[in-house]
């Protein structure tokens, strides 16, 4: 066998496979509307076949999610690759409902145990880098799978097809490399125990999680609400019927907060936390806007500001968190924060499609956009208070 990878290459790879991952979750978004036409399906409908995604996903992070930390990280990650590998099998022969559902199903199993181990193997193979990345990663690969499936739909033969056959072969080669890889973590006894769905939150980053976490709701509940609707909702806004403008609208919403999170990486996690805030409350009022003026310029411009904020809520709360956690205990945190990012994705426009039968998208969307620039503000005005408590007790001593 080859000698293992050397530092660089393993981050890269890491970085990679964790991209792949997030950009076969997002591939589907772009093919939605093509699935509903040809399978004749609800928007309810639509919200199920995306929430089974994510709850999914959840039940790989409270299962698996820690379970790296045991048996270590390379078996762990060849699992994930395998399944998410049937995932594609399956999108690619989907010919009803049932099979969709089945394909999101087990692709967010894979996503979870993926997102939770190459999130832990990041941070194991580089402390500096390894928080930049898992903040950078997902986002980037939302973009590539958004926008590249929709240029395959545009342009490409087989459009619902070719993108999954694409990410097969690609995820193929990453589980035949994965085994060059430097093991990072000792096995430990444990594993089997480890299963039981449970949050492991070391005690010393409880305070800051609690802190953090209304601005991480307020932005994964849009970026939900956006991967699983904003296709449908241009269409219904505009009447634009473009293949290109649903994937365009994710791909700028993971762009936008992947730059920001790249500008703001050296910055304090606590500003950083509050400029999410701040910039989601825009962005949302934003988008509310182009829905009633129906423009699609604003629609692009009000994305822009709502993924700035996206990424820089996102980079605020992770690095308030992850970098209190011992390297035991790595697995264990990064899956406890995704599941609470995980449930503000999916429970939130699972709500919102079912609503959607009794008010319609735009009056929902109104709703649900009302709710989270509330929320952003409330976050914003705790963090402030925090903020001024803090500066007082520094001043009194």
């Amino acid at each position: 066998m080859s000698s293992p990878i050397s530092h660089r290459s393993s981050l890269v790879f890491l970085a990679i496979t964790l991209l792949t991952f997030l950009a076969a979750s997002s591939a589907p978004t772009p093919l939605y509307h093509l699935y509903q036409e040809g399978l004749h399906f609800s928007a309810g409908m639509l919200t199920l076949i995306f929430g089974v995604y994510a709850l999914s996903l959840l039940a790989a992070l409270l299962t698996v999610g820690s379970l790296s930390d045991y048996l270590g990280r390379k078996p762990v990650i060849f699992a994930a690759l395998i399944l998410d590998m049937l995932a594609m099998v399956l999108f690619i022969n989907e010919d009803s409902v049932a099979w969709l559902i089945a394909a999101r199903t087990l692709q967010g199993f894979a996503t979870g145990m993926a997102t939770a181990v190459l999130g832990a193997a990041l941070l194991d193979t580089d402390r500096q880098q390894g928080p930049l990345v898992n903040s950078v990663a997902p986002l980037l690969g939302m973009a590539c799978g958004a926008m590249g499936s929709s240029l395959l739909v545009e342009f490409a033969p087989l459009p619902t097809q070719l993108i999954y056959w694409t990410l097969l072969e690609l995820m193929l080669l990453q589980a035949v490399y994965v085994w060059r890889l430097p093991e990072s973590v000792s096995r430990i006894p444990g594993a089997l125990a480890s299963l039981r769905p449970t949050l492991h939150v070391p005690p010393q980053a409880r305070r800051a999680l609690w802190l953090s976490l209304p601005v991480d709701v307020a932005v994964w509940a849009m970026g939900g609400f956006y991967l699983s609707l904003a296709p449908s909702l241009v269409r219904a806004a505009t009447g634009s019927t473009s293949n290109l403008i649903g994937g365009g609208l994710v791909a700028v919403l993971t762009l936008s907060g992947a730059l920001m999170i790249f500008t703001l990486r050296n910055r304090p996690a606590d500003k950083v936390l509050r400029l999410g805030a701040g910039l989601l409350a825009i962005g949302v009022t934003l988008i509310l806007t182009a829905v009633h003026s129906a423009s699609l310029p604003l629609f692009f411009i009000a994305t822009l500001i709502a993924g700035s904020g996206f990424g820089a809520g996102f980079l605020g709360a992770l690095r308030s968190v992850v970098p209190l956690a011992l390297p035991h205990e790595r697995a264990g945190l990064m899956s406890a924060f995704y599941v609470l990012s995980y449930l503000a994705f999916c429970l939130p426009s699972l709500l919102a499609g079912n609503l959607i039968r009794s008010f319609g998208l735009i009056a929902t969307t109104d709703g649900y956009g009302a709710i989270l620039i509330l929320l952003a503000l409330g976050a914003l005005l705790g963090l402030l208070l925090q903020d001024s408590a803090r500066a007082r007790a520094t001043a009194g001593e």
